[in-house]
């Protein structure tokens, strides 16, 4: 997968809590990846395995409709920490909080 500056993003968000369930809304918040560049690049992870998908119970959406979530795989956890150290270590992306200690 292409480093990209929203794939970066996305990642430092999805590291920033590796086993919770995240949403779409909430990353995008959180990445400041607008939602038409940070779908492609969930469906790619998801392609690659690195992510796995479900939907919240209706009981959990409250009266809502239910929202997707994506939570990280083992594969993920470890794809994503090398495109952060490898990101850190990368001119372009020198700006960016990774979240790495």
């Amino acid at each position: 997968m292409r480093v990209t500056y929203a794939l970066v993003q996305l990642a430092a968000a999805l590291m920033a809590a590796p086993s919770d369930r995240h949403w779409g809304y909430q990353l995008s918040r959180v990445s400041g990846v607008r939602s038409g560049a940070m779908y492609p690049r969930l469906t790619q992870m998801l392609d690659e395995g690195w992510l796995a998908d479900g939907w919240e119970s209706a009981r959990e959406a409250a009266g809502r409709p239910p929202r997707r979530y994506y939570t990280l795989t083992e594969k993920g956890k470890v794809e994503l920490g090398a495109i952060l150290v490898r990101a850190a270590s990368d001119g372009r992306f020198r700006s960016m909080k990774l979240g790495l200690t």
